[in-house]
């Protein structure tokens, strides 16, 4: 039995043989197939390195865009102060920064940041109690607030939005923290945004256990060069910084942009240029692995390596920030191309040694069919797949629409898309394009899109697009034609790039470029193009243009007294009220501080009519009811007219603005039309005010002083001080023609201050000389009054002449004294509280309520010289003199009469109990070497009032 089961067993192993051929076929394939997988294992490992990295990379330049869009807030609130030609209010401040917190709710603080030096801080501090009184320059010691020490300089926080519950941040000073005093240096030095290294808090108010990130751009003085580094130093004035809750911040660009979706993706942010645990500000998902690349058993056999992280580093204003990007080791998913090669290979291999074993003709065919299959696999596996995923993980939307039809009807969306617009692929696929357009579908972009894909060519623009909740956004579309092997266009390829923020940046920049910030009205660039095209208009028709200049009489006394805040409310009435004045067709402009131009062209219903002019004047006049409070204030008004006044918008503004100060000198709230002779004025106007502002350091004023004599003892016992100007060309400059000048320039402090030391010197002088002792009187102009050293710039005149307070007399007009009742109640007390005198200058001129007066704790009337002219032939004026007069002594007041020009006013003054008097009749003003002599000489009254002759010498006590 034996051999026959021995011969079975043969024929069945001979039945099976497989042919060399097969073996060998089987053997090669395996080894192509293990050869392909490899590649196939790589390229894929290579594709998804790739698409990590872009992912990653794609991240960063997010996070860089966002950075440079957050800080545009910081660049306006700068620009703000910048381009200023005022100084910016706390209002303005709060107002300008409420909307930038309403958009960006990540960021904490802006703040405006003024820098003081050692020697400024008392009068910085003094001046900022008077809006918030215990005002200090602090610091931040042992998790305290401490008053600040040293000699300075200080970086103070002046303004800080939003303010509630920031209070105790104002005065703290920047520069006590050496992190932000190095930031701030680097700042002011480069003239670029500075970021410092973050702190647990940047304000002492900010107690919450969060890492904050500021950011601080400088200011410098307008108009001073900045061509280095010292130049800088000495321009800067302070800065602006905006402070970011960091980890919010963050939180807020990458959630935005949907890039915290992903859970295999984990996102790490370190302040600092290597990512460093204890720097750590943002991290979402797992910390990062220490090493980049990540190996499993199949890539280590292969010799490569899976990236798990990625790390860039970013600078942020100056400072370094690394942002690491990592992944979980990638799934055996990822690779399933590779294994799909390796199974199909096996498979192939097996068929072709079963092929060869059938039939050894059709071996070649088989391998040929192998190449083919793994050359498309490999194809399918990398280029198809490498596509779709960098069109899925794209952050911009983008979706495909076909040709057919004239809608171009949407394909496909991708994920982005979604997240963006609202639309889920379901709700939009199948839609026309236009979907996305919504109610602005006719507008000029959609038409250069619809006409590029007519031409089935490229097409770039911006349009209006609105997501399915129907809110607006404006995007930049990318419109590209998908050709096929013939050339053909059969799908068209949309990419959207949403930049809603950079338009609606650039639209408060255009407006800031021709509106003013404070009124809304036309700027100065607004006005020259409006007035360059009523010329030209005009000058097609034959018409003429009126230009109007106006001027607000007394704002800055408004500003000085009130405060700024008032003056810009008052400001914003007056533009209300000039708009609601002119026609439709009219401009109405600010040019900076209380200045205004109207352009008034000719209409069809016929030339301009000063009635217009005469009823915005009307309007301006009316009270103007601000915080309780009633302002009242009238306007100058210059008018130019085209095209006899000027062919061009700079002649006639230059001439409206004479005219406007003719109307002034002919005692304002009032218009004067140009005049070729007002030019001649206008030179010697601005001859005058040149040497004004140079007149002061040039020692050229000089005091005359006019005597001031008791009426019951006839001797002198008082001199009002009377300023001249010397001028070395001019000669002797009538105060009449250079005091409204030193208002308007503001020079009035100065030189006022000046006076003050000068008169009080000359009195001192005086006394020690034996000559008695003697009152002297000190006018005080409204904006002297209105200044808020005005007390501490008399206490400091005393304390330099150590002259007794009660020989200083304050003249104040009645007008001054009546303005802010309140706040001239204040500072007369301060003054009191001195010991000077005080006196009520040209009373009867002005609109005293006795209610008022009472109030004021004045010692002396001066009854004005316009009613004692005529009280010896005038019975009114006799009457309101006699009335001033007992009005003075019921109130317990003392009473003075200027302008005594004759003996008979003496005499009726005489009889009617006034108690001194000035005037020609006794002295003119003198110099004080000839007051010196007369005081020498004892001049004096006679008893019977009807001469001056001198009184016998007396011992001085």
């Amino acid at each position: 039995m034996a051999k026959p089961k021995s011969r079975l067993f043969r024929a069945g192993v001979n039945k099976c043989a497989i042919p060399k051929s097969a073996l060998l076929a089987l053997l090669l394939g395996l080894v192509l197939t293990a050869s392909l997988f490899a590649q196939v294992y790589r390229l894929e490992t290579t594709n998804d390195n790739i698409e990590f990295s872009r992912g990653a990379d794609s991240r960063v330049r997010i996070f860089r865009q966002r950075l440079h869009e957050s800080l545009a807030g910081l660049r306006s609130v700068n620009q703000l102060f910048a381009t200023s030609p005022t100084p910016i209010s706390r209002e303005q401040f709060r107002e300008f920064t409420l909307p930038l917190l309403t958009e960006q709710p990540y960021v904490r603080n802006f703040v405006f940041h003024r820098y003081v030096t050692g020697p400024e801080r008392p009068a910085y501090e003094a001046a900022m109690r008077h809006t918030y009184p215990g005002f200090t320059i602090k610091r931040v010691q042992a998790g305290k607030i401490v008053p600040a020490t040293g000699n300075g300089p200080f970086l103070v926080v002046e303004y800080i939005a939003p303010l509630k519950g920031n209070e105790s941040g104002l005065g703290y000073d920047s520069l006590s923290d050496p992190v932000q005093a190095l930031a701030r240096q680097r700042a002011m030095d480069t003239g670029l945004v500075s970021a410092a290294r973050l702190r647990p808090t940047i304000l002492p108010t900010m107690r919450e256990p969060t890492k904050l990130l500021a950011i601080a751009q400088p200011l410098y003085r307008r108009g001073a060069p900045l061509n280095d580094i010292d130049t800088r130093r000495r321009a800067f004035i302070g800065d602006t910084m905006v402070v970011f809750d960091s980890s919010r911040f963050v939180r807020q660009i990458f959630g935005h942009a949907g890039l915290l979706d992903r859970p295999d993706t984990h996102i790490s942010v370190y302040a600092s240029a290597a990512p460093v645990e204890s720097e750590l500000v943002f991290r979402h998902g797992a910390a990062p692995p220490a090493a980049a690349h990540a190996s499993s058993l199949v890539l280590r056999l292969l010799g490569t390596d899976a990236l798990v992280r990625v790390s860039s580093v970013i600078d942020i204003a100056g400072t370094p920030w690394s942002i690491v990007v990592s992944r979980d080791r990638p799934g055996e998913d990822t690779y399933a191309g590779a294994f799909l090669v390796l199974a199909a290979g096996i498979l192939l291999s097996l068929l072709s040694a079963a092929y060869l074993t059938t039939t050894a003709s059709r071996s070649r065919v088989i391998e040929q069919a192998v190449q083919q299959r793994t050359t498309e696999l490999r194809a399918t596996a990398g280029e198809l797949q490498l596509r779709n995923r960098a069109i899925e993980a794209c952050v911009n939307p983008i979706f495909i629409t076909s040709v057919l039809g004239p809608d171009y009807v949407i394909e496909y969306v991708n994920p982005a898309f979604e997240r963006t617009t609202g639309y889920q692929s379901a709700d939009i696929v199948g839609h026309s394009a236009l979907l996305l357009q919504g109610p602005g579908a006719e507008q000029p972009g959609v038409a250069e899109l619809m006409a590029a894909m007519e031409a089935r060519r490229e097409a770039h623009t911006t349009v209006r697009s609105y997501r399915m909740n129907g809110t607006m956004y404006w995007s930049d579309v990318y419109v590209a034609p998908v050709r096929d092997e013939n050339g053909e266009v059969h799908h068209f390829v949309h990419v959207h790039y949403d930049v809603t923020d950079t338009k609606r940046y650039q639209e408060q920049l255009e407006y800031r470029a021709h509106f003013d910030p404070v009124t809304g009205l036309a700027n100065r660039n607004l006005l020259h193009d409006r007035l360059q095209q009523a010329i030209s208009y005009a000058s097609r028709l034959d018409r003429t243009v009126w230009v109007a200049f106006i001027d607000l009489d007394r704002f800055k006394f408004v500003n000085d007294s009130a405060g700024h805040n008032y003056g810009d409310m008052l400001l914003k009435v007056v533009a209300g009220r000039l708009n609601a004045a002119v026609r439709e067709g009219d401009t109405a402009s600010r040019l900076g501080g209380d200045e205004f131009v109207l352009v008034l062209p000719q209409y069809d219903t016929g030339p301009m009519s000063i009635d217009t002019i005469e009823e915005l004047m009307v309007q301006v006049a009316k009270p103007i009811p601000i915080g309780g409070k009633e302002f009242f204030v009238t306007c100058s008004v210059g008018i130019a007219v085209y095209p006899h006044d000027g062919s061009t918008p700079e002649a006639l503004l230059i001439h409206a603005d004479i005219a406007m100060y003719r109307a002034k000198e002919m005692g304002r709230n009032n218009f004067q039309f140009f005049e070729p002779a007002l030019n001649i004025r206008t030179q010697a106007r601005l001859r005058i005010e040149g040497g004004l502002r140079k007149a002061l350091d040039r020692d050229e004023f000089l005091l005359n002083y006019q005597p001031q004599v008791d009426l019951k003892t006839g001797r002198i016992v008082g001199a009002e001080a009377l300023i001249r100007w010397q001028h070395p060309e001019l000669g002797m400059v009538s105060p009449i023609e250079f005091i409204f000048l030193t208002e308007e320039t503001g020079l009035i402090v100065p030189i006022g201050a000046w006076v003050l030391r000068t008169a009080c010197a000359q009195n001192q002088a005086w006394q020690r000389a034996g000559l008695g002792k003697l009152r002297i009187a000190v006018n005080v102009s409204g904006i002297q009054f209105a200044h808020p050293n005005f007390v501490q710039t008399v206490a400091a005149a005393l304390q330099e002449t150590e002259l007794d307070p009660a020989c200083l007399e304050i003249e104040l007009t009645e007008s001054v004294v009546m303005h802010d009742v309140e706040r001239t109640v204040s500072t007369l007390h301060a003054l009191k509280t001195l010991g000077v005198h005080l006196s009520v200058d040209d009373f009867g001129t002005g609109y005293s309520s006795l209610a008022y007066l009472k109030r004021f704790p004045v010692d002396v009337l001066k009854i004005d010289q316009s009613f004692v002219r005529d009280i010896a032939t005038d019975p009114d004026d006799a009457n309101i003199v006699v009335s001033i007069i007992a009005l003075a002594h019921s109130l317990r007041l003392q009473v003075i009469a200027e302008g005594v020009e004759s003996a008979e006013q003496l005499a009726f003054l005489h009889r009617h109990g006034c108690d001194e008097i000035q005037g020609n009749h006794f002295s003119r003003p003198v110099t004080a070497a000839a007051m010196k002599q007369m005081l020498q000489e004892g001049k004096h009254l006679n008893p019977e009032h009807r001469s001056a002759r001198p009184l016998p010498r007396q011992p001085l006590t």
